[in-house]
């Protein structure tokens, strides 16, 4: 049997979360279309006849590093590429602009001694305007596949590849684990998926200063699943946008977090949601 580790790289929003939803068949990562969704690497597990492989998704690298949150996001990426890695898929998108934090991608994906696949995402889009601005780098790949994350489109190549690739290591599958990210509890699964309609429903400023924490799960006698969270931010002044006048923008939140919940754990759902201020909580995040 085929077993191994691959490791997705890339600068933000190049779509490394919607591929790795897409290959695994269920959400283990949220997505949105702003930087900083993913904050520290998932780890999903896939398996079919020929074997296992364990995908990391990993947060993308900041030309930049502004605040605690990105120091750290980028830190964990990182450590991530620095770990036992069999293949890596090098994520790029060629609807924007190849700049700095590409090219800083590019020379930490150099230094890598495995064997690195170039994944252009999002062909869906006709003639991508930036297409040319990377397609001279696929002189430095042998691997090169052009998908479509979003649309599901040209996928299997590529995991055929990928699983040409991975070491022989004779072992049996192991049963699908209970959550849907090997390295996710529960808890930590349920704030990712709050987070990630916070992440839809708010500003652009808002995501770089607000977490969520989920304090109670509960499933209660009449069959209803309790969960008990809140969002944390840092000022007043993002509190008030968060719940928004007359608190529209956090029962929207709130609706759209419990309609997914609701979907991945086939139970009904009361979320108890309410938003909090915390100054420190991005020197106590993961």
């Amino acid at each position: 049997m085929k077993s191994g580790t691959v490791a997705l790289v890339g600068r933000p929003n190049v779509g490394k979360s919607t591929l790795v939803n897409t290959i695994v068949g269920q959400k283990v990562a949220i997505t949105s279309p702003k930087p900083q969704t993913t904050r520290f690497p998932i780890h999903a597990y896939y398996t079919d006849e020929r074997g296992e492989i364990v995908f990391i998704d990993t947060p993308g690298i900041f030309a930049k590093a502004k605040d605690l949150v990105a120091k750290k996001t980028n830190a964990a990426t990182l450590s991530a590429i620095e770990s036992n890695i069999d293949v890596f898929l090098y994520i790029v998108d060629p609807t924007r602009k190849r700049e700095y934090e590409e090219g800083r991608v590019l020379g930490i994906v150099r230094k890598i001694k495995k064997p690195v696949i170039m994944v252009f995402n999002k062909m869906d889009v006709q003639d991508p305007e930036f297409l040319p601005q990377y397609e001279f780098l696929k002189e430095e790949f042998d691997e090169v596949f052009y998908v479509s994350a979003s649309e599901r489109k040209h996928i299997k190549p590529l995991l055929d590849r990928i699983f040409e690739l991975l070491p022989e290591r004779g072992i049996e599958p192991r049963e699908k684990p209970v959550y849907p990210a090997l390295n996710l509890d529960g808890g930590t699964f349920l704030a990712e998926l709050i987070r990630e309609k916070l992440f839809l429903q708010t500003r652009k400023e808002i995501p770089y200063t607000a977490t969520v924490v989920v304090d109670e799960i509960d499933e209660r006698e009449n069959g209803i699943l309790y969960i008990k969270a809140r969002i944390l931010t840092t000022d007043l002044i993002y509190k008030k946008m968060i719940i928004g006048q007359q608190a529209k923008k956090i029962k929207v939140i709130g609706s759209m977090a419990r309609t997914e919940i609701e979907t991945s754990t086939n139970k009904h759902v009361f979320l108890d949601l309410t938003v909090d201020i915390d100054k420190h909580w991005m020197e106590t995040s993961r």
